[in-house]
């Protein structure tokens, strides 16, 4: 319970408000929230907030399968890259640092909460004349396990999934 009560209050932590700057290369019509869903690991709820054209924070919450548990994640990504532009789409790469919180389920008796620093690339399918983007992407997380014995470990996250902009 605590862990959904963190995750809640990191989710809502946004600005309200954010400073966009030229939007054109993303739409003149798109918000600068996103919201959607991302499969792989994990899989469940995924938001994009820009705050500049070419940088935002972006999160997901949900099931993490391979990893057995329950994850939260949130990256500061930069937008370096944009390998294609057409009239109905901007393909940019993006690359950020983060932070990941899940809480292991290894068994019927056994359960342990681990913290760990996350560092994410992937490509974005930004759509201009819909509200809409997709991506994948993939995260290399080094982090530390709060169990007795376990300690420190590598890890790797890979996910796809498409946000609506409000």
């Amino acid at each position: 319970m605590r862990f959904v009560a963190l995750a809640a209050v990191i989710a809502f932590a946004a600005p309200a408000r954010a400073d966009t700057g030229d939007d054109s290369s993303r739409g003149a019509d798109k918000g600068t929230l996103g919201v959607g869903i991302i499969l792989g690991e994990p899989t469940g709820i995924t938001a994009k907030l820009y705050i500049k054209d070419d940088q935002a924070i972006q999160a997901a919450i949900g099931s993490a399968f391979i990893g057995g548990g329950f994850q939260l994640h949130a990256d500061y990504v930069f937008h370096p890259y944009i390998l294609q532009t057409r009239d109905s789409f901007v393909l940019p790469v993006y690359v950020g640092p983060g932070l990941r919180l899940i809480d292991y389920t290894s068994g019927r008796d056994s359960n342990a909460f681990a913290i760990g620093l996350r560092a994410v690339g992937g490509l974005l399918f930004d759509f201009k004349t819909v509200p809409l983007d997709a991506f994948i992407e993939v995260a290399g997380v080094l982090e530390y396990e709060f169990m007795a014995g376990t300690g420190a470990g590598v890890r790797l996250n890979a996910g796809a999934g498409v946000r609506y902009y409000f």
